[in-house]
């Protein structure tokens, strides 16, 4: 028997007033299903829906086009419906958009502006450990084995240092920090965004042990189904609100947008990852669904 796992969908769903869909873009505005924006569930989904909907909403407004906040319960099955094109859009990280683009022609349209993505290893702010090595023989939360920043780039650069270690995988960024701080595991692995987004009382009780080189950071990209003018106009309210709205931008962890283009993660291609590697996931017996 097949097993089903239910990807969690939260939904912000736009009206049609759309009060800065500029008149040229009348004939553009869907007139069915708004499309499905899926965001890779670093955090939890009540966090990533406060943060995100807004921007959504507001792009929605900007330029006519109805779009709808989605996720999944956990990065595994986010990688699944990936796998299976369910997200018109999506925001995933760096080896997902590697794989995701060959399996399922997803196109890379933006990206975080000048940013790169460090990968973290994290510890309690009062423990003995003081480099990465120290960690050698010990066991090491992160949110997934395909998670890029959080996982799959510090695992890569302790194997290159000949260290072993034990993987723990927690699901989500902010499992990873709660684990570390609970004492349940001595480190773990995060990325500098989902960091600085965690409650203070809690990364107070953190300390950053180590970064990681540095990569080009996460898409926002379109499944290949998407009306190009659709992506051409979402892009370009993008790069608007990048100027004039820090506000929908700060929860984020982020300062603007800028445009992007495949080529952009040869970096990430260079390191020859393996599916072996990282254990990403692409079981298209998971069922990903709007209800």
């Amino acid at each position: 028997m097949h097993t089903e796992l239910r990807p969690i969908f939260l939904y912000a769903l736009f009206s049609g007033f759309f009060i800065s869909a500029p008149a040229s873009h009348a004939n553009e505005v869907r007139n069915t299903q708004p499309y499905m924006f899926g965001i890779v569930p670093q955090q939890s989904a009540t966090r990533l829906a406060k943060i995100w909907v807004p921007l959504l909403e507001r792009i929605s407004q900007k330029t006519g086009v109805p779009l709808e906040f989605a996720t999944a319960k956990d990065i595994p099955t986010f990688e699944a419906c990936l796998a299976k094109g369910a997200y018109d859009f999506s925001y995933m990280n760096p080896y997902h958009y590697t794989t995701f683009h060959k399996l399922s022609g997803y196109q890379a349209f933006a990206r975080q502006a000048d940013k790169k993505l460090r990968g973290l290893i994290v510890v309690k702010k009062d423990s003995p450990y003081q480099s990465l090595q120290d960690l050698n023989n010990t066991a090491i939360a992160y949110p997934s084995p395909a998670a890029f920043g959080a996982s799959v780039i510090p695992r890569a650069e302790m194997k290159k240092l000949n260290m072993t270690i034990k993987p723990s995988y927690v699901k989500s960024h902010d499992s990873v920090y709660r684990s570390v701080v609970a004492g349940l595991f001595p480190a773990g692995g995060g990325v500098l965004r989902t960091y600085g987004n965690i409650p203070d009382g809690l990364r107070e009780q953190l300390r950053i042990l180590y970064k990681t080189n540095a990569y080009t950071p996460h898409a926002f990209a379109a499944h290949p189904r998407i009306d190009q003018k659709h992506i051409d106009t979402i892009m370009q309210a993008m790069l608007v609100l990048s100027k004039e709205n820090s506000n929908l931008l700060k929860p984020l962890g982020m300062q603007g947008f800028e445009t992007a283009k495949n080529a952009d993660w040869d970096d990430v291609r260079s390191l020859n990852l393996s599916d072996g590697h990282t254990k990403i996931i692409k079981d298209d017996r998971i069922t990903c669904h709007s209800g």
